[in-house]
């Protein structure tokens, strides 16, 4: 009689994120066979055709009813917002004085725009799950922060970034409106007629749109090894970058849990508020800084792709912890009267 099978798992606190994993091999593919000549120019020309076909998916998605229905808790959107796209881009400001003894003047622009790009939405909502906070809440914040970073990550990438970024010139502008909003406009004017096919599709829709940052992640390492940039990132600068982002994270998830108390929130708006509040898209973040940075677009997407893998794994942890906490002790009043209130705790493995 054969023995059963042991199964090698790993800590439920610690996730492995696949995706990541197919991030990371395809930054490999891209340092050794990175495309060059003709194949640049194809991976170039469809790397936009992605970016484009991403943005009109966003925007064929997005229920603009529901999001307008999500205005009912607007203290706790707004407080998201202002986490999102105010603190984060002061704080990233502020990390110019890490230049140069900490950080490369391009890691250091990297680092800024992180701080630009809108909330997730997935893990923003399983998380506040996992924890038993206001799920509800937690989805419209997520949707107002992308649907507000779409047009203003750009831009505010465009003025707090200047030349790194591409600044407020007419061809940057007109890539940002012909890559970005069109797709976006296009997809919300069409979204009456292809919602439903994109409903009925939305795991095989999911594959094309992870392939396709696939394809702009892998074309903008190619571009970084053709460059030669990757002779500034050294082992302590990389070293030095996750301590800067973790200060960052730690500083994020403190603000947002106890100032969202000092606001009057209770227990599961603030968990709401922490989750998406503090962290920052990978899905909106890389094909945005594709049109924005162009050839340096590796070296900017590097921090962001760092902080994203960082977040995943803190914020497992502290919703886990959150998930073992006994029934919510009433807190001082002053939540909002129109606070969208949470479905039944369902606490997941």
């Amino acid at each position: 009689m054969s023995s059963p099978r042991r199964t090698l798992t790993l800590p439920s606190w610690l996730p492995v994120d696949a995706y990541i994993l197919a991030l990371v091999g395809t930054v490999v593919l891209a340092a050794l066979l990175p495309a060059r000549g003709m194949a640049a120019d194809v991976a170039g020309g469809a790397s936009t055709g992605a970016v484009a076909l991403l943005f009109f998916l966003y925007g064929a998605r997005l229920s603009t009813a529901e999001a307008l229905d999500g205005l009912k808790h607007w203290r706790l959107h707004l407080t998201v917002l202002a986490c999102t796209f105010l603190v984060f881009p002061l704080l990233g400001l502020a990390s110019k004085g890490l230049v140069p003894f900490v950080l490369t003047p391009e890691l250091q622009a990297g680092f800024l725009f992180l701080c630009l790009v809108p909330s997730t939405i997935q893990s923003s909502i399983a998380f506040t799950s996992i924890a038993r906070g206001n799920v509800p809440a937690a989805i419209c914040a997520g949707s107002f922060s992308s649907l507000t970073g779409i047009f203003l990550t750009p831009l505010l990438a465009a003025l707090l970034l200047g030349s790194a970024g591409g600044g407020f010139s007419a061809d940057s502008l007109l890539k940002i409106v012909l890559q970005l909003l069109v797709p976006f406009l296009a997809g919300q004017l069409l979204r009456r007629w292809v919602g439903g096919f994109l409903t009925r599709h939305k795991k095989v829709l999911g594959l094309v749109d992870r392939g396709s940052i696939l394809l702009v992640v892998y074309t903008a390492f190619s571009e970084g090894m053709a460059a030669g940039i990757w002779s500034q990132v050294t082992p302590a600068r990389l070293g030095a970058l996750l301590a800067a982002e973790a200060v960052l994270l730690a500083v994020m998830l403190a603000l947002t849990w106890y100032g969202a108390r000092r606001l009057g929130f209770g227990r599961e708006d603030r968990i709401a508020i922490q989750f998406a509040g503090s962290k920052k898209s990978l899905a909106a973040g890389l094909p945005m800084a594709s049109v924005l940075f162009g050839a340096h677009a590796s070296l900017a997407v590097l921090p962001l792709m760092l902080f994203h893998q960082m977040q995943l794994m803190v914020c497992a942890v502290i919703a886990k912890r959150r998930s073992r906490d006994p029934e919510p002790v009433r807190e001082p009043a002053g939540t909002d009267a129109g606070s969208l209130s949470p479905p039944a705790a369902t606490v997941t493995s």
